[in-house]
């Protein structure tokens, strides 16, 4: 989710930045694909590998990542946005925390079967992920159909895809898309944070908590094979406008997920006038 940022520091250089924390930036990731448990292990130790490697996918300034490491030091974590600033603050984190088990990379999901190889995950985090509400943008949400087809490629056998949001609307349509990918899901709440208080934060969990949000959640693994056409491609068959998946009475909505306020303004307007039309 990167709708919600962080006010910049003054004089803040943003090369200066990823050159000073670079010990904790890895600028090529698909160099690594299928090496990152032996590649990233630091020297002097007795064991050779990490246990499992893990990926936060849309990792922002890495608050959630650096804390998850902290919990787990037998587990590498690697964290990729597509954002710089992002990557910038995330390594400055890793830095001052002193973990060696923590990396983060510059990436986007669409190339994310180049950075790993096949079964190299053990789970994938979509920690507040943007929700792109509108139909036209479905596609670029971490948990379309197409992304949680292309991270079936890189679980490992029993891996999971671990999602957390604010919005309603988002794990609605994140459902389907997981039973459409021939996942099961595992765990879903609608309080996370009050059944896994113990859970590393993300930045956005944090803040917009204090606002008022509730924690959605969907944890999920591969577990058969999706339906597929003749040509091999599986059908988009849910709705792809976020609009849909909203309470049909949008009055009983004391919290308005990030990146929906707009819309759900525009709808209320238009029903206060009589009009219900939610083909916005």
């Amino acid at each position: 989710m990167h709708a919600l940022h962080a006010r910049l520091p003054k004089n803040f250089v943003l090369e200066e930045r990823l050159e000073r924390y670079a010990d904790s930036i890895e600028a090529s990731p698909e160099r690594w694909a299928g090496q990152w448990a032996e590649a990233c292990h630091p020297l002097g130790s007795e064991r050779t590998s990490f246990d499992e490697v893990r990926l936060d996918m849309g990792c922002g300034k890495g608050a959630f990542t650096v804390e998850a490491a902290a919990a787990e030091k037998s587990v590498l974590f690697v964290g990729i946005d597509f954002e710089p600033i992002c990557i910038a603050y995330a390594a400055q984190k890793a830095e001052e925390s002193g973990l060696d088990n923590v990396i983060f990379s510059p990436g986007v999901a669409d190339k994310v079967t180049t950075y790993f190889a096949e079964g190299e995950l053990s789970r994938i985090y979509l920690n507040f992920p943007t929700p792109f509400p509108r139909k036209k943008e479905a596609a670029q949400r971490l948990t379309h159909l197409d992304n949680l087809l292309r991270y079936r490629k890189i679980l490992a056998p029993g891996a999971t895809v671990l999602l957390k949001t604010d919005s309603y609307p988002l794990w609605g349509f994140s459902r389907t898309q997981f039973e459409l990918a021939g996942y099961d899901i595992v765990w879903e709440s609608d309080d996370a944070r009050a059944e896994r208080p113990d859970d590393p934060v993300s930045w956005y969990e944090e803040r917009l908590s204090a606002q008022g949000a509730t924690v959605y959640a969907i944890e999920a693994t591969p577990a058969r094979e999706p339906k597929r056409a003749a040509d091999g491609t599986v059908e988009q068959t849910a709705s792809l406008s976020l609009i849909d998946y909203l309470p049909e009475d949008l009055s009983t909505m004391t919290y308005v997920p990030h990146g929906m306020q707009g819309t759900v303004t525009n709808l209320r307007n238009l029903e206060r006038k009589g009009i219900h039309n939610r083909h916005l």
